[in-house]
């Protein structure tokens, strides 16, 4: 059961307690941005993004009989929505920043469907609300970026 755990908590970051969630979404902007900067690779980040929506399915279904229903301690469905968020989005210092505000408000404030996908059964609904909120950042990104770019 040690990697399920490792896995959801992405290496213990789940473990800090409170704003667990904002730390492990920041560590992936910090990856993120040393992987890509430079040199991004749409393919690549796409793949990776996708590994780590099913492994975040596969984990939270293991840990959810153990520690219940999206516990806080599972923060790898924060890594993946952040990782939707900055999909196809120059990775500059100031893009990534937006990108982790953005995502961060969306997950926070669940509009617009959010948090009804909680509601799917296991990892699914462990994920899928960040998965949602991801594609909710990228897309106001991606128009500010089109419209007001910075």
């Amino acid at each position: 059961m040690l990697f399920p755990k490792l896995t959801a908590t992405v290496f213990g970051i789940g473990y800090i307690g409170k704003g667990a969630g904002t730390v492990a979404a920041i560590a992936c902007c910090i990856c993120w941005y040393l992987a890509w900067a430079g040199n991004y690779p749409p393919l690549y980040s796409v793949l990776i993004t996708g590994i780590i929506i099913g492994v975040g399915v596969w984990a939270g279904n293991m840990v959810e009989p153990i520690w219940g229903k999206d516990h806080g301690r599972v923060v790898i469905d924060e890594v993946a929505g952040m990782c939707i968020s900055l999909l196809f989005i120059p990775v500059t210092l100031k893009y990534v920043l937006a990108g982790l505000i953005l995502f961060r408000f969306f997950d926070i404030a669940k509009p617009l469907y959010i948090k009804k996908l909680e509601l799917l059964p296991g990892g699914w609904g462990v994920m899928f609300d960040d998965v949602l909120a991801g594609i909710y950042a990228n897309v106001f990104l991606q128009a500010i970026i089109l419209f007001i770019p910075f």
